[in-house]
C-alpha cells in the first residue's frame, strides 16, 4: 500500500491508508460527524485535539507542529468540511494522518487531511470562474481540463499544500490534502500566486488572515474574502448556532461584522405584532435598535442616536440583498480622527421563512463602494443570522407557552396533612416543560385529603392536554365524594370518550375540506395516562390510607424497623380498556410509617441496561433511609437516582413521600 500521490509519485493510493505496515496506529486519527452547520467547527476542534495528542505522545515528528503550521492544518480541515457539508449534505468522515520518514523512506515529515462524503455526483462550489480540474494537483503543476469543481476554498488549499487531489469509491468522495511539517511549501509564495493581483505582508497566516483585524482598502477586502471568507461564514455559524436570545444574536452580528468587514454596524429588530408593515406605517415604530457597534467605542452613543432619529426605511419589495442608505453624517461626521466625513452605507432585510425579523446595517469610511465580494459575504452572513434570529424567537414562544402550561398544570401549593409530614421531589427532564408527570395534594372535604401522582404518555402539549383533563377531574370527583376506585373508572371512562370526540372532531374537518377522511388505522387515539391516586384519613393514632394503581411503579411502605413492602396490586393503565372496573386497598399508616410513590422515572433510570429498579434495587434504596424525616428521604432517594447514572436522567422525575408523625 502507497501513500497519498505527491510530486514525485505517480501511483494512487486509497485515502485513508497508511504508507506501509510499519506505520504508528497512534498517528491516524477519525471522525464522523454530522452533515450540518456545527461541522466545521467541530472537525477544527477534533483536528486541534489530534495534533495535541500526537505531541503529547511523542510521536516522530510531532516536535516540529508548531503553533503556525497547526492553524494551517485547522484552516484546510475546516475548508473542506465546508465543502462537503456545503455540496454533500451528507455525514461527513474527517482522517488526520501525521506522516513521517520512519513510515515512508526519503520523505518529509506531512500532516495528511482527508474528508470524504456520500454524494460524490455533486461539484465541489466554484466561485464563478471557469478552472481546470485534475484529480491530483501537485504545486507547480498545469492542471488537465475536466470537470470545474476547483472552488474558492480548495484555491486555499492548494496555497496551504504541496499536494491535494479528489479520489472517487463507490458512494464516497473524499478530498485529500497533504501539508510540509517541515517548511517545504513557501506558504507565502502559494498565497500570492493564486492571488495574483496582491501579496501579504510578509509573516502572514491563516490564523491571522481569520483574525478579526480592520482592512482599510478594496484590494485587501478581496485577500481576506480569498483565503478566510469560507472559514469565516463556518465559524459564523458555529458561533450563532444554538444561541436562544435574539438580542444575544444580535451582538454577535456586530461583532462578526466590525472590524472585519465594517467600520459600524447595527442592527434593528422588528416587533412581530407589526413587521416590517408597521415599521413603515409608524416611521420606525414597529422595530427596535438592538445593537450598534463601532470601531471606536466613543462614537457609538452618538451613532445609536442618529440612527433611532432616522432607521432606515425599506421598501416591501426589498429582500435580503444590499441596499445604499444615507451616511449619518451627524454622527460620524471629522473630529479630528482620520475617519473622514464621509462614507458608504448598506442596509440588509433580515428574513427567515418569508418573514421579515429585521435590519442590519453597515457602514464604512471613506468607500465611495462597498467591493461585491464583501456585500456577498454580508448577504451570505445576513441569512444565518437571520435564521438564528427565528430559532431565538421560537424558543422564546415555546418557553412561554410552556411556562403559561406549566403553570396551570400543578398546584400551586401541596397541602399540609394534620398528623403527617410530606416532601415532593419534581424534576422535569425538559426544563421549558409542560411534562409528562404531574402530581396533586389536596383537601377533599369531610377530613379526608387525596394524592396523585400520574405519567402521561409523551410529553409537551399532548400530555398537557391529559394532564388538563386529568387533574381538575380529580379534584372534582373526590370533592363530590367518589371512592377512589370509581374516581379511576371515572377518570378512565373520560380520557377514551375525549380521545373518539377528538378522532371524530379531526374526520369531520378531514370531510369539510374535502379530504378522504380517517383511514380504518387513523380510527380514536387512546391517550395513556398511568396513575397513583389516593386517599388519607388521618386519625389519633395514624392514619388510614386508600389508594389504587393504574399502570404505575407500585407504592412502597417503609417501617421503623427497616421493612419495605409493597402497598397496592398493579391494574391496567387508564384510557386503554372500556368500562375498566378498578379496585382499591385500604390500609393504616401508624406511627413512623412512611409511603413513598415515584414515576417510572425514578424506577427506570438507567445505567447501561440495568435499571435503578431492577432486583428490587428501589426497595432496597428505601430501606437504606430508616430512620430519616421526609425531606431528607426524598433527597436521598433522588441523589441515588441521579448517582446511579453516568448522564443526567433522560426522563421526567417525581417522588412523593408522605410520613405519619
Amino acid at each position: 500500500m502507497g501513500a497519498i500521490p505527491t510530486q514525485r509519485e505517480s501511483t494512487t493510493r486509497a485515502p485513508g491508508t497508511p504508507a506501509h505496515q510499519g506505520a504508528d496506529r497512534r498517528a491516524v486519527a477519525r471522525a464522523s460527524l454530522p452533515g450540518g452547520p456545527l461541522a466545521p467547527g467541530a472537525a477544527r476542534r477534533f483536528a486541534r485535539a489530534a495534533l495535541d495528542e500526537w505531541a503529547r505522545l511523542v510521536l516522530p515528528g510531532s516536535d516540529l507542529l508548531t503553533d503556525r503550521f497547526a492553524d494551517d492544518v485547522l484552516v484546510v480541515v475546516s475548508e473542506l468540511v465546508t465543502n462537503a457539508v456545503v455540496h454533500a449534505g451528507t455525514d461527513v468522515e474527517l482522517l488526520c494522518r501525521l506522516e513521517h520518514p520512519e513510515y515512508l523512506d526519503d520523505e518529509p515529515v506531512h500532516v495528511v487531511v482527508e474528508v470524504s462524503d456520500h454524494h460524490p455526483s455533486r461539484a465541489v462550489r466554484d466561485d464563478g470562474t471557469e478552472r481546470p480540474y485534475s484529480t491530483e494537483r501537485p504545486h507547480g503543476t498545469e492542471p488537465s481540463y475536466g470537470t470545474p469543481e476547483y472552488g474558492r476554498g480548495l484555491r486555499l488549499v492548494s496555497a496551504l499544500c504541496d499536494a491535494w487531489g479528489i479520489t472517487y469509491r463507490t458512494g464516497v468522495k473524499t478530498v485529500w490534502a497533504r501539508l510540509p511539517v517541515d517548511g517545504a511549501v513557501d506558504v507565502e509564495e502559494r498565497i500570492e500566486a493564486y492571488a495574483a493581483d496582491t501579496a501579504f505582508d510578509r509573516g502572514t497566516i491563516a490564523a491571522e488572515i481569520l483574525a478579526p483585524a480592520p482592512r482599510r482598502s478594496t484590494e485587501r477586502d478581496r485577500d481576506w474574502l480569498n483565503r478566510g471568507a469560507l472559514s469565516f461564514l463556518a465559524e459564523a455559524s458555529d458561533l450563532l448556532a444554538g444561541q436562544l436570545d435574539e438580542d444575544l444574536v444580535a451582538a454577535l452580528a456586530g461583532q462578526l461584522l466590525v472590524p472585519r468587514l465594517a467600520d459600524w454596524c447595527a442592527v434593528w429588530l422588528e416587533d412581530e405584532g407589526m413587521g416590517w408593515r408597521g415599521a413603515e406605517a409608524g416611521h420606525g415604530t414597529g422595530s427596535r435598535l438592538a445593537r450598534v457597534w463601532h470601531v471606536s467605542e466613543n462614537r457609538i452613543e452618538d451613532l445609536r442616536h442618529a440612527l433611532e432619529k432616522d432607521p432606515p426605511r425599506l421598501p416591501e419589495s426589498v429582500r435580503s440583498r444590499a441596499v445604499p442608505v444615507a451616511w449619518p453624517g451627524e454622527a460620524l461626521g471629522d473630529r479630528g480622527g482620520d475617519r473622514g466625513e464621509t462614507g458608504t452605507a448598506l442596509a440588509y432585510r433580515l428574513i427567515a421563512g418569508g418573514r421579515p425579523l429585521g435590519t442590519i446595517v453597515i457602514g464604512r469610511a471613506g468607500l465611495l463602494r462597498f467591493a461585491d465580494e464583501v456585500t456577498g459575504l454580508v448577504e451570505d452572513l445576513s441569512r444565518r443570522v437571520a435564521l438564528a434570529i427565528g430559532a431565538a424567537r421560537q424558543y422564546a414562544r415555546q418557553a412561554t407557552i410552556s411556562r403559561v402550561l406549566q403553570r396551570g398544570l400543578l398546584p400551586g401549593a401541596v397541602a399540609e396533612i394534620p398528623g403527617m409530614h410530606s416532601a415532593l421531589v419534581y424534576e422535569p427532564c425538559d426544563k421549558g416543560g409542560p411534562s409528562g408527570d404531574f402530581y396533586d395534594l389536596f383537601p377533599a372535604g369531610d377530613g379526608r385529603w387525596c394524592f396523585a401522582l400520574g405519567d402521561v404518555q409523551g410529553k409537551g402539549p399532548e400530555a398537557a392536554v391529559v394532564i388538563g383533563l386529568a387533574r381538575p377531574w380529580l379534584r372534582l370527583l373526590a370533592r363530590e365524594g367518589y371512592q377512589v376506585a370509581d374516581v379511576l373508572d371515572r377518570l378512565n371512562q373520560l380520557l377514551l370518550d375525549d380521545a373518539t370526540e377528538a378522532a371524530d372532531a379531526a374526520a369531520r374537518a378531514l370531510v369539510t375540506a374535502g379530504g378522504p377522511g380517517l383511514g380504518a388505522d387513523e380510527g380514536p387515539q387512546t391517550r395513556f395516562l398511568s396513575l397513583l391516586y389516593g386517599e388519607l384519613v388521618p386519625y389519633e393514632g395514624g392514619v388510614h390510607c386508600t389508594l389504587a394503581s393504574a399502570g404505575h411503579p407500585l407504592p412502597l411502605v417503609l417501617g421503623p424497623d427497616g421493612d419495605v413492602h409493597t402497598a397496592a396490586e398493579p391494574q391496567t393503565l387508564l384510557g386503554v380498556i372500556e368500562d375498566m372496573a378498578y379496585t382499591s386497598e385500604t390500609f393504616t399508616l401508624h406511627p413512623g410509617d412512611t409511603l413513598l410513590c415515584v414515576t417510572d422515572g425514578v424506577t427506570e433510570r438507567r445505567c447501561g441496561s440495568v435499571m435503578f429498579d431492577d432486583g428490587d434495587g428501589l426497595a432496597a434504596a428505601l430501606a437504606g433511609c430508616r430512620g430519616l424525616n421526609a425531606a431528607l428521604l426524598a433527597e436521598r432517594i433522588k441523589r441515588l437516582v441521579h448517582e446511579f447514572g453516568e448522564r443526567p436522567p433522560e426522563d421526567d422525575l417525581a417522588l412523593l413521600v408522605l410520613q405519619a408523625e
